[in-house]
């Protein structure tokens, strides 16, 4: 019997001086292109999970 979620509820917590930390980070080159080959590993495996279940 498959579950049907109506509603989800995320939190978050927001450090500024993490954001301009990682802001400093991504304005090198080399730093973006590392960045958006690790978002695209994490989708990959997030996509993987589902087609698991």
């Amino acid at each position: 019997m498959p579950i049907e979620i109506k509603e989800l509820h995320v939190k978050i917590n927001v450090d500024n001086d993490v954001d301009k930390k990682s802001n400093a980070r991504a304005n090198s080159n080399g730093n973006k292109e590392q960045i958006v080959a690790e978002c695209v590993d994490q989708v990959m495996q997030i996509i993987s999970n589902f087609k698991e279940r």
